[in-house]
């Protein structure tokens, strides 16, 4: 296994980093310290071709540009936060409002935007990469002043797995999550659209006109929500269920975990033979069938559309700090946060 660092770029006058985590079998992991995001994970098809199976851009100035958050880091809150407020311990908190009067993935300068520090992690059964993260107090209206850290993980087994931390100096919100768009055909040869789905869920959750739960939890059964057996992502973006029309044609939802760290999420692409199974402790996923992706310009060389990659975005439930009945996402001041997810990447001729 090897670890490659090479300079990707300079921001607010800061060295922005790439590193390569590279494993026995090949398989290729890149990263850089500017929103930790992820710019490359290459991985065999069947006939043993390596090829990229994430959506990501060649400079850093495409990323400072990103509307989609390709590959980055989301935080501090994931999702969307109705109104952009919040109350908590009897204060009501003004947070930054980038989605009409909402607060969308961290604000209008999330920690996707930041140039995080950085250092290399190894031991016997893996390579990665820390970041760290000091968030001040006030950040996007945030309380509290936030030491968080996102670590990157790559081993043999051909699993990497993300881990997130933080502590905070005052209460305060955090729940973090990972917005790769994976296409499992390889070099986005083609979107997403006959790529199956398997999720061990029965609920998700109903959304509004604004793209906010209802505070509904939806039955899957007998909807194009239902991924229990697998089911092609085609079959969400033909669906007239209300919930499918309202994303824009597929996917932009909440589903809730059964279980944790047991084979809780798999994609597959038939064609390429290409697997992703995800575990994680969180308490739901976000699925998002890049639905609002808009048909302009080029990414890596393919022409911009819908649906040319789809997110899987393991995290707390949206909105949690207006609905009592979600698990909540409040860090008290001096409790460690953590989470971990794992994405182990196979193949059906494995």
């Amino acid at each position: 296994m090897k670890i490659l660092k090479e300079e990707f770029g300079r921001k607010d006058n800061q060295t922005v980093f790439l590193f390569t985590l590279v494993n026995n079998h090949g398989v290729e992991v890149g990263c850089i310290n500017y929103g930790c995001i992820i710019t490359k994970i290459i991985t065999p098809d069947k006939e043993g071709n390596f090829e990229n199976i994430v959506i990501g851009y060649d400079t850093l100035k495409e990323y400072e540009n990103d509307p989609y958050f390709l590959g980055a880091a989301i935080g501090r809150v994931a999702g969307r936060i109705k109104a952009g407020s919040f109350d908590l311990n009897g204060q009501t908190y003004t947070l930054a409002k980038n989605e009409n009067i909402n607060h969308l993935h961290g604000g209008n300068k999330g920690f996707n935007q930041m140039v995080w520090k950085s250092e290399v992690v190894e031991n016997e059964q893996e390579i990665g990469v820390r970041f760290t993260y000091l968030s001040p107090n006030g950040e996007e209206g945030y309380p509290g002043n936030l030491n968080v850290s996102v670590t990157y993980t790559l081993n043999n087994e051909n699993e990497l797995s993300i881990r997130y931390s933080g502590v905070s100096d005052e209460d305060t919100l955090l729940n973090m999550t990972n917005h790769s768009y994976f296409n499992l055909s390889g070099n986005l040869k083609r979107d997403i659209l006959n790529h199956t789905l398997q999720i061990k869920s029965d609920k998700f959750l109903e959304l509004n006109d604004e793209l906010l739960p209802s505070g509904e939890m939806l039955d899957v059964k007998g909807t194009a929500f239902d991924f229990t057996t697998e089911r092609m992502i085609q079959t969400g973006v033909d669906s007239d269920h209300p919930q499918n029309r309202l994303a824009g044609a597929g996917y932009d939802h909440p589903f809730l975990l059964n279980t944790q760290h047991n084979e809780e999420i798999i994609l597959k692409d038939i064609e390429s033979g290409r697997t992703l199974t995800i575990e994680t402790d969180e308490a739901g996923v976000v699925v998002y069938s890049g639905n609002m992706m808009k048909s302009e310009g080029e990414i890596a060389g393919v022409p911009a559309r819908k649906y040319l990659g789809i997110c899987l975005e393991t995290q707390g439930l949206p909105d949690a700090i207006h609905h009592p009945q979600f698990p909540s996402w409040v860090l008290e001041k001096d409790r460690e946060y953590s989470s971990v997810t794992v994405y182990k990447f196979g193949n059906l001729e494995n």
